[in-house]
């Protein structure tokens, strides 16, 4: 479609149109039919032809079409009047802003899944969407055992999560959401990084981490915090609580690391 100025003259054929959108001629023809995009114009032989208008109305529908929207629904929003071109952006604006409120819902569940199985937790499926929310599904689980299963850290949380009850789990999940917020006071309240209460809070994170589950040190710390960064899923769980604290808890975390190293160098 980029190759030259006649064929953006002469607009784009369905077959251009299909290959660059991600859709197929049978979809256009179908929108065609149904007056949802008729092309703007026609060959001499009577093939369609369309124009960047054309494509600008495809890329509204196919945005609304990606949000669940009926194709019925679809021409009543794009057709409307009395909505201007701005109006249909702030309209996407927002529901593109519902859609990250729910799939950071469901990042936060898969999260909590994935913690439940790295941790070996002894509960029965009902118990689990009980402590980690209704998102919950068992079907997330094996992809912790996948990544971390042959290490020491894992067997050793096995072993101690094994004997844990239901209402051991709900305690700490209630002191992990404590520190959660207390971290992102901090955040919210500007507080440094690199600060001596922000190491702290980072160093009380490890130890509840080596206290329930197995024994974290400085560099399997750092190693955890690249996770709160690198992968979506807990960046975004992080984020819930606080915008900007995924990177916040990584960076207090190393500098966490770096003074303990420090300290235990000068000795």
């Amino acid at each position: 479609m980029s190759g030259s100025t006649g064929l953006r003259t002469a607009g784009y054929s369905v077959g251009e149109v299909a290959r660059v959108a991600k859709v197929t001629v049978r979809t256009l023809h179908h929108y065609d039919r149904i007056g949802l995009l008729c092309p703007g114009g026609r060959t001499t032989a009577g093939y369609r032809r369309y124009d960047d208008a054309d494509l600008g109305r495809l890329q509204r529908i196919l945005f609304y079409r990606e949000l669940g929207f009926s194709l019925e629904e679809v021409a009543a929003i794009l057709d409307d009047p009395g909505t201007s071109p701005i109006e249909h952006l702030r309209r996407q604006r927002r529901l593109l802003r519902e859609r990250i409120g729910r799939l950071e819902e469901l990042a936060a569940a898969v999260e909590r899944a994935m913690e439940a199985e790295k941790m070996g937790i002894q509960l029965t499926p009902e118990e689990k969407f009980e402590v980690f929310g209704p998102d919950y599904q068992e079907s997330w689980e094996g992809e912790a055992e996948q990544r971390w299963g042959g290490t020491a850290a894992w067997q050793e949380s096995q072993r101690r999560t094994g004997r844990y009850t239901k209402e051991d789990w709900q305690r700490i999940q209630a002191e992990t959401d404590a520190l959660t917020g207390r971290m992102a006071a901090a955040v919210a309240a500007g507080v440094a990084p690199d600060s001596g209460p922000a190491m702290d809070l980072a160093e009380a994170h490890r130890q509840q981490i080596s206290e329930y589950y197995y024994d974290c040190g400085h560099s399997m710390h750092r190693c955890l915090a690249g996770m709160y960064v690198g992968d979506p899923r807990f960046t975004a769980n992080l984020e819930k609580s606080a915008p900007g604290l995924a990177r916040w808890l990584h960076d207090a975390v190393v500098a966490n690391a770096d003074r303990a190293e420090a300290a235990g160098s000068a000795r």
